[in-house]
């Protein structure tokens, strides 16, 4: 197997044409200068050692030697072996509560932010497990689809807001469900639900929804955002607070932190609740929790390993730069006195 590490450089073969053409050119010229001049016998006389074909074999030399240092310069890689590479670890999927309440500020920045924060910080700490994520409010979506691309599950997670969901609420039970169509393999033992929530449950069955996850082998670990106290839910405008959330009669909405259904929801599937303020903890936590956790083989891909072959190009280059250096136009002595037609 071959590739290129610069193939931009390739562009610099057009100079072979190029030179090409110029020497074609400069033949026809000196012909035709020849020919003003003198005639051919004469000039054969005047220069009886000169060698035609020396003279274009010197030039085919040199564009080799610039050909050669040209793919020296693209660096062809040369596939030499092998390498199995073999992925193990834990399917984790986190729901993210989007819902308006989330935007409260009992725990900074809000406790939308704190959590994307939180997941953020475990996906930094995690190696060879998949992640997926999940948004919910009264309804789920899927976000991201179970993978081992960290880079672009953080650019989704940044993308949650709380406008993505029309339906406001929070339904922890449809996150469970919607969690379970991203586990590809019923007999795994490594999957687990993380969810990020304030708890103000709206609809019923999110107890329901976690028993039926655990027989089916789903670990959930839930994490409480917000304060017993709570807050009130700001509606800002370019960043700026104009008013609050109020209710049907007009009053100010209070949200808050509700620990009962998650900590329920953990229970019952043998996870962990945990509170939200503090984020090295709760990383510790998740992360500790999952290296206890059996590990399953994901995917094992085979990989070339490529080796740089510029050098052997460099010195074929070089080597042929020289020669054409040394070599003359003249005609070789054993050459030159050959006489196949026993000229007089």
């Amino acid at each position: 197997m071959l590739q290129w590490d610069a193939p931009n450089y390739f562009y610099f073969l057009l100079l072979i044409p190029l030179m090409m053409m110029g020497y074609s050119f400069l033949l026809v010229w000196k012909r035709n200068a020849k020919k003003r001049f003198g005639s051919p016998v004469l000039l054969e006389a005047l220069a009886p050692r000169h060698s035609a074909f020396k003279t274009h074999l010197k030039f085919g030399v040199l564009l080799l030697g610039i050909s050669a240092l040209i793919l020296a310069m693209v660096n062809p890689k040369m596939g030499t072996e092998l390498e199995t590479v073999k992925r193990e670890g834990v399917d984790l999927v986190f729901a993210v509560d989007v819902s308006k309440s989330m935007l409260a500020e009992d725990i900074a920045p809000n406790r939308l932010e704190k959590a994307k924060r939180l997941v953020s910080e475990t996906i930094n700490k995690l190696s060879g497990d998949r992640v997926g994520i999940i948004a919910y409010a009264a309804s789920a979506v899927p976000q991201l689809p179970i993978t081992t691309d960290y880079e672009s599950a953080k650019m989704f997670l940044q993308a949650l807001n709380t406008n993505m969901l029309s339906s406001q609420g929070t339904a922890i039970a449809e996150a469970i469900e919607l969690s379970k169509t991203y586990f590809d393999n019923e007999n795994q033992t490594n999957r687990v639900l993380c969810i990020f929530s304030d708890g103000e449950d709206h609809e019923e069955g999110g107890e329901l929804a976690a028993k039926t996850a655990a027989e089916e082998g789903i670990t959930i670990f839930t994490v409480a955002l917000g304060t017993e106290k709570g807050d009130v839910i700001p509606i800002k405008r370019n960043g700026v607070t104009s008013t609050f959330k109020k209710d049907a009669e007009g009053e100010v909405v209070i949200t808050r932190m509700n620990t009962t259904i998650l900590k329920e929801v953990a229970e019952n599937t043998n996870g962990i609740f945990l509170l939200g303020d503090n984020t090295s903890e709760v990383v510790a936590a998740i992360t500790n929790r999952l290296l206890e956790m059996d590990k399953a083989e994901f995917e094992a891909k085979q990989f070339v390993r490529f080796k740089d072959q510029y050098q052997w190009l460099l010195a074929i280059g070089l080597f042929l730069i020289c020669l054409d250096l040394f070599l003359l136009d003249r005609k070789t002595k054993w050459i030159r006195n050959l006489n196949l037609f026993n000229d007089k």
